[in-house]
């Protein structure tokens, strides 16, 4: 099974974003991935902000990524496009930071009209740093995330069906690349 880095570019420590995906992140799991989860608003942001490159936690970030084999990119979306702390962790990658992974783009918001921040403000960014296969992303309304007083996540029925059949594509296309890899290895 594969490594995956699991990202979160909210910058909201009560984020609907990163409870989302850590509750995808264990599907993941029950799939046997190692899922690695990392909220950008953790690092430094004077690191982040000042690029620099060497800074422990930025270098432990990029190792991240270099380790996995897929990534899930998670944000809000803000004025139409993911989150500007989302952008400062992809400034600092190195170009090609997506090189021979797989990646799933997942977005949430509080209107439909956000809907499209994925094909055109973040799947092109991820292509650009050389994702071998972006997957189906998926936008979820905020609406549809309740977190329980335990912290507990649940998905609108309709959102949550449609968000297990894109993290099991997702899951599918991580088990095709690892069969492959395995093949030519």
């Amino acid at each position: 099974m594969a490594t995956v880095l699991s990202v979160s570019g909210s910058p909201s420590a009560t984020s609907r974003t990163a409870r989302l995906l850590r509750h995808l992140d264990r599907r993941l799991t029950a799939q046997g991935h190692e899922v690695i989860p990392l909220d950008v608003r953790t690092l430094p942001a004077e690191a982040l902000l000042g690029a620099d490159l060497r800074h422990p936690a930025i270098a432990g970030a990029t190792a991240l990524f270099d380790r996995a084999q897929g990534v899930v990119i998670g944000t809000p979306v803000y004025k139409a496009a993911y989150s500007g702390l989302l952008k400062s962790l992809l400034d600092l990658l190195p170009q090609y930071a997506l090189a021979g992974k797989t990646v799933l783009p997942l977005a949430t918001g509080g209107t439909t009209a956000h809907v499209l921040a994925i094909d055109y403000a973040l799947r092109p960014v991820l292509s650009s740093m050389g994702a071998t296969h972006v997957v189906q992303g998926w936008f979820t309304l905020d609406k549809d995330i309740t977190v329980g007083d335990d912290g507990a996540v649940t998905v609108a029925p309709g959102a949550a069906g449609a968000l297990a059949q894109i993290v099991d594509q997702f899951s599918a296309a991580l088990d095709g690349r690892t069969a492959l890899l395995s093949c030519a290895g």
